[in-house]
């Protein structure tokens, strides 16, 4: 089809022949019957010189959290010699790549490669890549989707934090801020399972393997203590703005990463499970889901609380994130926290709000961060605090 500048060729050649018409001036239909006859070439030149391609896409780089840069390198490869060459490639909502080659061999590679910033969390598709041929005068192009879309998933970013709740250690009368194992090693087999991408191979029952022809993991039972859960409130009443939204849901994945480090087993609920309990690799999937979650009018604090002391949860931490506190996470807190040996509430909200002080009454641990404030100072403060209101008691 026609491009920009052979559009404009052709509304010329329209207007020459109009003033041929009017004046009768044979040079003028002469310009205007070579500017149709060049776009009509560059159609026919396109057509013809558009080669079969084939498009593969990697993206460079591990994990990827919103602020963070990544690399995509495309390589684009042609059945036959083709010229004028342009390759177009989109990250949906995050921008466009644009890219252009004089000439390409038979079956030799070109590799074009551009970054993303990842400005907010979420999965973007990537692609698929447009490719396409310019005739000589820039009159016509012709182009088309080439190779499969791809995905770019975008995690939220991870404040690294400092310090842990005191839960109860092995002597279930002695305090520990880390989870502390048995003699024997700390974990008693559970049962066997079909191994999963991300299993430690160390853990593979070879034997059971052997018989099943496939591989079987040694699932191990999580210590009571060394067991936490983080609950991310979704209702939408408790966050004033986008931000505070936000924050929580980089305080969830925070703390789900700082507890993965210090030897818990974490599980998020944020709406739905991000891992069934003693399954899957629980820090990938949690990213995963707060990676997309968003808040909701439809959440019931109380049912929700309901539902999951019916399904088994308990341990050593419970942290509930939330924005602004109210008067049902207050009612809420006394019933889940019955099942674990610590509770700790972080909220978007001032250190000093009276809500705060309130639950500080409760004996949970209070962290308020505003929606411009780093999590890393309040949780750090916490946690001091806390232990040593433990230590002394």
């Amino acid at each position: 089809m026609p491009t920009i500048r052979g559009w404009v060729a052709l509304g010329v050649a329209t207007a020459l022949a109009m003033l041929w018409i009017a004046f009768g001036e044979l040079e003028i239909l002469a310009t205007a019957i070579f500017l149709v006859a060049a776009a009509g070439a560059g159609i026919v030149y396109t057509r013809i010189a558009m080669p079969d391609a084939s498009v593969s896409r990697r993206i460079v780089g591990g994990q990827v959290h919103e602020g963070d840069e990544v690399v995509v390198e495309i390589e684009l490869t042609t059945t036959r010699r083709a010229g004028n060459l342009t390759l177009e490639d989109r990250v949906h909502g995050l921008g466009i790549a644009r890219f252009a080659a004089a000439r390409a061999g038979a079956h030799r590679s070109l590799i074009a490669r551009y970054e993303v910033l990842c400005r907010a969390r979420g999965v973007y598709d990537v692609g698929p890549a447009i490719v396409g041929v310019v005739d000589p005068l820039g009159l016509a192009e012709r182009s088309a989707a080439v190779g499969g879309p791809a995905r770019l998933t975008v995690f939220p970013r991870i404040e690294p934090l400092d310090g842990y709740p005191a839960v109860r250690g092995y002597d279930g009368a002695v305090q520990a801020t880390r989870p502390t194992f048995a003699p024997h090693g700390g974990e008693d087999f559970f049962t066997l399972r079909e191994y999963q991408v991300g299993d430690d191979l160390r853990k593979v029952h070879w034997p059971s393997s052997a018989k099943r022809d496939q591989l079987m993991i040694k699932q191990l039972e999580i210590p009571w203590q060394a067991r936490a859960l983080v609950l991310l409130d979704l209702r939408a009443g408790r966050y004033p703005d986008p931000e505070s939204f936000e924050q929580a849901v980089r305080g969830a994945a925070s703390v789900i990463g700082h507890l993965y480090r210090g030897g818990f087993g974490p599980d998020l609920w944020a709406g739905e499970w991000a891992a069934g309990l003693r399954s899957g690799n629980r820090f990938m999937q949690s990213m995963e889901l707060l990676a997309t979650v968003r808040p909701t009018h439809q959440i019931d604090l109380h049912g929700t609380v309901g539902r999951l002391q019916h399904s088994g949860v308990g341990g050593g931490a419970l942290v509930v994130v939330t924005g602004r506190l109210d008067a049902a996470v207050l009612s809420a807190l006394p019933i889940l926290s019955a099942d674990f040996a610590r509770t700790v509430v972080m909220a978007v909200t001032a250190p000093g709000d009276d809500a705060m002080i309130r639950l500080q009454g409760t004996g949970a641990i209070a962290v308020g961060a505003g929606p411009d404030a780093a999590w890393a100072p309040a949780w750090r403060t916490a946690m001091e605090l806390s232990w040593s209101i433990a230590s002394a008691g």
